[in-house]
């Protein structure tokens, strides 16, 4: 698992660097076809492992006595198991082999793409990112940094945590609450597909203003009618489908104003992996302390109110010399 983490990390920053290197200002669409497979893969991907998985028997066909005996069992043996053995259900294997095989294809080709590469297109490249730099170019930076800290955090925070609330604090069936996270992930994937089409048309700093209105909206919903499975439902959907753009929408407006190079990416990217650890686990403990209020909604709420007040502040920076010239 840390080897793909790693692996993984390096593919989010590489694919990022190389839209910005090829379209430039024009790479709007590009940028939100990249997002948008990202959300049909972790649709997709899911789907598949469920289907080579096939039936699994129901909880609720063992009592308590006769479930823990088979737990321990099952866990003695994967305890002599030897490290590199095959598990024990082969469609386990095949599903993530499937996986592992397209993403091999697919590396092979960006491969090739590589060694074809000519140095007179490296180096022009190298002169172009040279060209175009923001007088306060490290500081749209870090904000940048903390936008996508608190962005990524709380989608991952929400996105994790959405069942346990809503069966928890809200009170519905464990099969209501997933469709809870079904509607999330199905709003999201939507949106970043229609921001395709809408990117060709609305500047990147639109849609992150519109995406703030939207995650503001439903999250003050969400704060106010905290128990209400209908708001769960409708705020649920337009949480996700607000949230859907602003990362790609960032990374392409920042890319406006100054030159965009693998290590800036990788900066920002950091931000959004370290809120990605950070926000979940510190929502977890306060959830935990305080279990009548719902802590996971004020995370979501607070997290809005302090994207949509940063924005502000690095659009002022990010045209403040503009505006002298």
């Amino acid at each position: 698992m840390a080897l793909f983490g790693a692996a993984v990390g390096s593919i989010d920053t590489g694919v990022n660097v190389v839209i910005l290197a090829l379209w430039r200002d024009k790479g709007r669409p590009h940028m939100q076809a990249l997002y948008f497979s990202f959300a049909l893969g972790a649709f997709l991907a899911p789907l598949l492992a469920k289907l080579a998985l096939g039936p699994t028997v129901s909880a609720d066909n063992h009592t308590e006595t006769d479930f823990l005996p088979a737990a321990l069992n099952a866990s003695s043996e994967a305890a002599s198991d030897p490290l590199l053995a095959a598990p024990h259900d082969m469609n386990l294997l095949w599903a993530y082999a499937s996986i592992g095989t397209y993403i091999l294809v697919v590396s092979l080709l960006f491969f090739a793409l590589f060694c074809m590469k000519s140095s007179r297109q490296g180096k022009s490249t190298v002169s172009a990112q040279q060209s175009r730099r923001a007088q306060y170019h490290k500081a749209l930076l870090c904000l940048l940094f903390l936008f996508f800290f608190f962005y990524v955090g709380v989608q991952v925070t929400y996105n994790s945590y959405l069942f346990s609330f809503a069966t928890t604090h809200v009170g519905v069936e464990e099969r209501e609450a997933a469709g809870f996270n079904s509607i999330f992930w199905g709003a999201f994937a939507a949106c970043r597909g229609l921001a395709i089409f809408f990117a060709a048309c609305l500047r990147p700093a639109t849609m992150i203003v519109l995406s703030n209105i939207g995650s503001l909206v439903s999250c003050l919903f969400l704060v106010l009618f905290d128990r209400s499975p209908l708001c769960l439902w409708i705020a649920t959907s337009v949480y996700g489908a607000s949230i859907a753009t602003t990362f790609p929408s960032g990374v392409s407006w920042i890319e406006q104003y100054t030159t965009i190079s693998g290590k800036s990416t990788a900066f920002f990217l950091i931000g959004g992996t370290l809120g990605d650890m950070a926000i979940p686990a510190v929502t977890g403990v306060l959830q935990g302390q305080f279990p009548d209020l719902p802590v996971l909604m004020y995370t979501c709420l607070g997290s809005a109110i302090f994207t949509a007040i940063l924005f502000p502040v690095m659009y002022k920076l990010a045209t403040l010399p503009l505006g002298h010239q």
